[in-house]
C-alpha cells in the first residue's frame, strides 16, 4: 500500500509541473494579411491591373483615405506569454499604388516605423471631494434645522 501512496504521489507531482510548464506556452496569433516574397515577385508594375493585385494578394486590408489609388496590405504576427501584454514578432506593410487607369504603379514594402509605446495602467482622475469614514457617517450633523419656520 506504500507503494501505491508514493506512486500516486510522484504522478500526480509530475502532472502538477506538467500542468504549470503548458500554461505558460506562448499563444501566437496572426492578424491581417502577411504578404510573401514569392507574391510580391508575382507582381509586375505598369503590367498588372486591379483585378490581378486581387487575385494575387486577396483583398487590400485598407485603402487610403484620399487616394483609391493606394492599397494596403498589413499584416502581424504577435506572441503573448501568460498575462503579459503581446508583442509583435513580425510585422509587414506593403503599399500597392495604381495610376488612374488601375495599372500598378508602384510596390513598396513600407519599413516599420512604429513607436513602441507603452501603456499606461493607471486611472483617469476625476474631479470631486475625497471623503473619509468619519466625514460620510457625520456628514449629515447639523445641515437640518429643527427650530426653522415653516
Amino acid at each position: 500500500m506504500k507503494n501505491f501512496h508514493k506512486k500516486l504521489l510522484v504522478t500526480l507531482a509530475f502532472l502538477t509541473i506538467a500542468s504549470m510548464g503548458s500554461s505558460c506556452t506562448p499563444t501566437h496569433s496572426v492578424r491581417g494579411n502577411i504578404v510573401q516574397d514569392y507574391q510580391l515577385s508575382e507582381i509586375v508594375p505598369l503590367q498588372d491591373s486591379r483585378t490581378d493585385i486581387l487575385r494575387k494578394l486577396g483583398s487590400p486590408t485598407t485603402k487610403a483615405p484620399f487616394d483609391d489609388n493606394v492599397w494596403y496590405y498589413i499584416g502581424q504576427e504577435t506572441e503573448k506569454r501568460g498575462i503579459f501584454d503581446p508583442k509583435v514578432t513580425d510585422e509587414r506593410i506593403i503599399m500597392v499604388s495604381f495610376n488612374d487607369e488601375g495599372i500598378v504603379q508602384d510596390i513598396k514594402d513600407i519599413e516599420n516605423e512604429r513607436i513602441d509605446l507603452p501603456y499606461a495602467r493607471n486611472k483617469t482622475p476625476t474631479s470631486g471631494n475625497e471623503v473619509t469614514v468619519m466625514q460620510q457617517l457625520l456628514g449629515n450633523l447639523g445641515k437640518f434645522n429643527k427650530n426653522a419656520p415653516e
